[in-house]
This record gives structure tokens, C-alpha cells and sequence, in this order.
């Protein structure tokens, strides 16, 4: 008898977690792999974006819908959520925090453009968003894009806002900073007259300052966010793909919205992408 248990703890020790390990084993030199083994997914996220990506003053928790998603992420790869290290990543940065290995994706509102394609590899888009308008509450002259000649528009470096306002308004003068943060300030002091970007940054905004700003709620034009990686990493593409298909279909993407941008009273609507049929 001393034997036959001797034999089943053998067994027990030997065979069963390398059967478990097998089923969610990755191929050797794979960035999920890699991640896996380091238990720590790091995340290039925004630290000023309330309702995506925002930095708690008090707490220092990262709260926002692409804080939601990274953790997703995480506990997928690494078996918790709380695996995780945020990295605070402006537009600008994005981009060469990719390709020089500060991070192993970029969450960040990170529209899908084909200039950026040229330089790192985007998952599916796991969210839609509209540009809009940002402007005080006592301007009525502003209600439109077209309201912008001869206006002062606030915007970040590195967004595809830049390229859309000039394009659509010629002639616009434009305020390029790091980051939308700075926008805000300029904005209710007077030095600006609109900030433009995506509308889910500009809700975050102008929940910070109700009684002060005004959203103007025409979107235009339709930007589809990504999740950034290194250039060709396909099966890290491919394994992230799979897990967006997964959160359309079981809850999860629902559970993420209600949580952050749903607060605002906002529906998902045109925001959530369409859900493959096959993988439902």
C-alpha cells in the first residue's frame, strides 16, 4: 500500500501540472511567453484622461475604461489583475515606447492610423470614438466644426486630431501641447477658445469642470482604438485579437464600459465594436 501511494504521489507531483501548464502554454520566445514568466505585463497607459485613463491624486490608482481593458490583459496572461505596471505614456510617446521596449503594449486611446501601422502592429479595434468639441459654457458661438475659423483650438501633439481640424477647418490656429491637461486650464482661463479631440477624452474633461465647460455633442469623423505592440509581433497581435472577440462576446467589454464610461449616462452603442458572429 506504502508503494501504491507512493506511486500516486508521483504521479500527482510529476504529471498533472505539467498536463494544466500545457493547456494555456505558449510557444517558446512569444512576448505572451515572455510576459508570462516575468509575471508582470507593463502597460503604456494615460495618466490624465479621466474615464479612460487617470492617475488618482489620492489613491494613485489607474481607474479609466483602458485601465479596465490592461487588466483584462493581465489576468489572462499572468493569473491576476493586479499583475500589472502602468507607465504613464503621452501621444507623443507612444510610438517610441513600442519600439524601444519600455513597454509591452500601449493602451491609450491609440487611434489606428496608417502612419503609426508603420511603425508598430495594432490589435483589432476594441472601441470607437467621434472627435468633438470642448468649449466654455457661456460660448454660443461655437456649436460645430465649422464654428472654428478665426478660433483658438487646443490639441495634443501626436493625435490624429491635429491632422482632422486642419484639414477640415484650413487656416485654423491651432495650440499644440503634451498633453490634454494642459488644454483645460487655457480653455476656462480664456487663452483658448475650444479643445479638440475624441469625444470619451473630452467626456472625461468636462467631468472635471461641469458648471464651466460645455460639450458640444456633434462628433465627427470616427476614430477606431487599438492596442499598440511591437512591429510584426503577429502572435502577440493574433493572441490579443482572440481575447477582444472573447470580451465582445462574454460580458467582459460590457462590464468595462458600465464601469467607467457608462457612469457618464452614455450608451455603448457606436462605441462597442461589432461582436464576430463565430466567435459567439
Amino acid at each position: 500500500m506504502r508503494a501504491l501511494r507512493a506511486l500516486l504521489v508521483a504521479v500527482l507531483v510529476g504529471v498533472l501540472p505539467a498536463a494544466c501548464g500545457e493547456a494555456n502554454a505558449f510557444p517558446e520566445d512569444t512576448t505572451m511567453a515572455r510576459i508570462r514568466e516575468r509575471g508582470i505585463l507593463t502597460v503604456g497607459i494615460k495618466f490624465d484622461q479621466p474615464v479612460f485613463g487617470y492617475k488618482d491624486p489620492a489613491s494613485g490608482r489607474i481607474t479609466g475604461f483602458d485601465a479596465e481593458v490592461a487588466r483584462l490583459v493581465a489576468r489572462d496572461l499572468t493569473g491576476s489583475e493586479r499583475n500589472i505596471r502602468f507607465v504613464e505614456t503621452v501621444s507623443s510617446e507612444r510610438e517610441n515606447f513600442i519600439e524601444q521596449g519600455v513597454v509591452d503594449l500601449v493602451i491609450a486611446t491609440y487611434s489606428i492610423t496608417e502612419t503609426r501601422a508603420q511603425r508598430v502592429t495594432f490589435s483589432d479595434p476594441y472601441y470607437y470614438a467621434g472627435q468633438d468639441l470642448l468649449v466654455r459654457v457661456g460660448d454660443s458661438t461655437i456649436n460645430g466644426v465649422t464654428d472654428l475659423k478665426g478660433k483658438t483650438v487646443c490639441t495634443a501633439r501626436g493625435s490624429t486630431s491635429v491632422e482632422r481640424v486642419r484639414a477640415m477647418v484650413p487656416g485654423i490656429d491651432l495650440e499644440v501641447v503634451d498633453a490634454y491637461s494642459i488644454c483645460v486650464p487655457a480653455l476656462v482661463a480664456g487663452r483658448v477658445d475650444a479643445v479638440s479631440t475624441d469625444d470619451t477624452i473630452l467626456l472625461g474633461l468636462y467631468a472635471q469642470h461641469p458648471d464651466s465647460l460645455r460639450l458640444v455633442g456633434k462628433p465627427f469623423g470616427r476614430e477606431p482604438y487599438g492596442m499598440g505592440i511591437k512591429k510584426q509581433d503577429t502572435a502577440f497581435r493574433d493572441y490579443l485579437n482572440g481575447l477582444i472577440a472573447r470580451w465582445l462576446c462574454n460580458g467582459e467589454w460590457d462590464r468595462a464600459y458600465v464601469a467607467t464610461v457608462g457612469v457618464s449616462g452614455t450608451t455603448s452603442e457606436s462605441a462597442k465594436p461589432a461582436p464576430r458572429p463565430a466567435n459567439c
